[in-house]
């Protein structure tokens, strides 16, 4: 017999710009599920939110009304990826993909350590911090697309949770905090391997994402410019 149960409905909120809340859009869109991407006025509403800052993920319920709501960008992804089957059921393959994504904070901590700078002498070392690791994380992620073997997958021949994170990660870095620096593009780009570049590529044309991007300014098409 069919089930009567409604999927549930999802609301977003986050900023108008690729960041904290891009690989939640990648998993829902992924999920195939209904969901609004709210974009609250800031700072006016910035109190509102139950911890000051966004992302704010809402689990609605049948009646539309709040069911859940969740906080935190790394415990929203993993949420809507254990709700909707976008993590390897096997744990042991499912904490390797986790942990690809959560080296990713390290980078942008380190970048707003050195965007938050205030004298050169800070910026210049902040900086060589921010690049030090920003070149490990490629080398890390260029190796394992090697290994895997096919082109712009990390993991086997089709989309994963690691080849979202890492194209969400390069857009919000790029598209997004470019935007409060714009010489960062010129910092990032020449650092990106064949193997990421083509990764970008790949998780933008995926048929699953095509919802999303069919709107989303394009990074591949920022980096071929």
């Amino acid at each position: 017999m069919a089930s009567t149960t409604k999927s549930p409905s999802y609301i977003l909120r986050y900023f108008d710009i690729p960041g904290r809340g891009e690989m939640s859009r990648l998993l829902l869109t992924a999920a195939n599920v209904e969901w609004v991407d709210e974009h609250p006025e800031w700072p006016q509403e910035k109190s509102n939110q139950p911890f000051d800052r966004l992302p704010v993920f809402i689990v609605k319920s049948e009646d539309g009304g709040p069911d859940c709501v969740i906080c935190e960008s790394g415990n929203i992804e993993r949420y809507i990826s254990r709700a909707h089957g976008l993590l390897p059921a096997d744990l042991k393959k499912s904490a390797i993909q986790e942990q690809l994504r959560d080296q990713l904070a390290e980078v942008v901590d380190t970048f707003f350590i050195y965007y938050n700078a205030i004298s050169e002498e800070d910026k210049k070392a902040r900086l060589k911090e921010f690049e030090e690791i920003l070149i490990k994380i490629i080398a890390v992620k260029t190796k394992i697309i090697k290994e895997n073997g096919v082109p712009g997958r990390l993991f086997g021949d089709s989309l994963s949770y690691a080849d979202m994170a890492a194209c969400a990660f390069y857009r919000s870095l790029i598209l997004g905090y470019g935007t409060f620096r714009k010489d960062l593009i010129d910092i990032v780009k020449p650092k990106l391997t064949p193997e990421i570049i083509k990764l970008i590529s790949t998780v933008e044309t995926d048929p699953a994402l095509s919802k999303y991007f069919s709107k989303a300014k394009s990074l591949s098409a920022e980096l071929s410019a």
